[in-house]
């Protein structure tokens, strides 16, 4: 009875300590993003997401981001208004594609290293060893979460595809994926 009343307590520590480690970064990565971009919320994702290059639809990016349909109508908007976005011909006749602009896609370079610039310090303290044992547990975690292909998405929304190599969660986006 003992042990598992420790277990519990070592359980609810680790977890204390993950929550205080995930809003950590968290909000260092909204802090950079909005540096980078002066737009906080969903903006960053956005970028992110259509700068995967395969032409989401304004619903999939909807669905991707948590937002309502006139929420993603007011993104986009602005993404095009400030050049970083713009609408093409989508696969679907009655859909619109969105594809970053050439701006667009150097915001999206400055975000991404931006993201993973605040990120790495927290690393530092770690031994080469404790970092590869981290990654390993956090693989772990991730690809036991039981996830849809929305929620995949959702959680992928602001990753680097070019660094994570052996996804636990591997989300396709846009066209990749056969329905969001």
């Amino acid at each position: 009875m003992r042990a598992a009343h420790n277990l519990g307590r070592v359980i609810d520590r680790t977890a204390n300590l993950l929550g205080v480690v995930g809003l950590a970064i968290a909000d260092r990565i909204a802090d950079a993003a909005r540096d980078i971009l002066s737009h906080s919320g969903e903006t960053p994702a956005a970028v992110v997401v259509i700068g995967y290059g395969l032409g989401p639809s304004n619903d999939q990016l909807r669905r991707i981001l948590g937002l309502s349909h006139p929420g993603a109508v007011r993104l986009v908007d602005r993404l095009v208004a400030d050049g970083l976005v713009e609408r093409r011909k989508g696969h679907d006749k009655r859909a619109v594609a969105l594809y970053l602009t050439a701006s667009g896609e150097s915001l999206r370079e400055e975000l991404l290293k931006g993201r993973l610039a605040v990120i790495r310090p927290l690393l530092l303290p770690l031994t080469g060893a404790e970092q590869e044992a981290l990654a390993s547990l956090l693989h772990k975690i991730l690809s036991s979460m039981p996830t849809t292909d929305l929620q995949r998405c959702n959680l992928c929304r602001l990753c680097d595809d070019r660094v994570c190599t052996d996804c636990p969660i591997p989300a396709d986006f846009g066209g990749k994926r056969t329905e969001i």
